[in-house]
């Protein structure tokens, strides 16, 4: 058992390496982390690239995540720990995007990617989440307050749902949040200044 959790780790954590905004930016010959925040994600993208383009930025990291975390499940469903398997590949797979080794540790946030982690894992905690980012970004048009508010909220929700279920995906739940949260330190600090820039998620600023 203990060789499918290794693979399962290491293949989540190189598919979490696979970066949609850098592709999208590299097939564009230019790189998306030489441009404002200095950020590989969506954000920073639709601010520098506009979004029409944007959708497959979204396809590939949310694509990848679900593929990590479903590869993850089937490798571990044998010895009966698919629902741990899929949260090991999400812990990893989102390891992977803030910290790409194959990319000079130099990735996103992990918002895309989390999203569809907790969707996998529990499609109405998914749902909750992406709706608490929804409401705070309509809002106030500020991504990072919806992204933290959303984030923050996964570990706390999966444990609502899931009182009697198994620990690691509570604890993974718990770690991503906390791990997504302290990516946006930055975007809390000018929120709390009133510094933070706005976003336009569907057109060019």
């Amino acid at each position: 058992m203990w060789y499918s959790i290794l693979v399962a780790a290491a293949v989540a954590y190189l598919l979490g390496n696979l970066n949609g905004a850098v592709v999208m930016s590299q097939l564009q010959n230019d790189d998306v982390r030489s441009h404002g925040s200095g950020n590989a994600g969506l954000t920073n993208y639709i601010r520098n690239y506009g979004a029409a383009s944007a959708l497959y930025v979204i396809a590939i990291d949310m694509g990848k995540a679900a593929l990590a975390c479903l590869a993850a499940g089937l490798l571990l469903e044998p010895f009966g720990y698919y629902e741990e398997g899929k949260a090991l590949g999400g812990l990893f797979v989102i390891i992977g995007h803030n910290f790409p080794i194959l990319l000079g540790w130099r990735g996103g946030k992990g918002i895309l990617s989390g999203v569809t982690v907790a969707l996998m894992l529990d499609w109405r905690i998914g749902l909750f989440v992406f709706g608490i980012f929804l409401v705070a970004y309509f809002a106030t048009h500020y991504v990072s307050l919806g992204s933290v508010l959303s984030s923050g909220s996964f570990g706390f929700l999966y444990a609502w749902f899931h009182q009697d279920g198994s620990l690691f995906p509570i604890l993974v739940g718990f770690f991503l949040s906390g791990l997504i949260v302290w990516m946006h330190r930055a975007n809390i600090k000018r929120l709390l200044k009133g510094e933070e820039r706005k976003t336009n998620l569907f057109g060019k600023i």
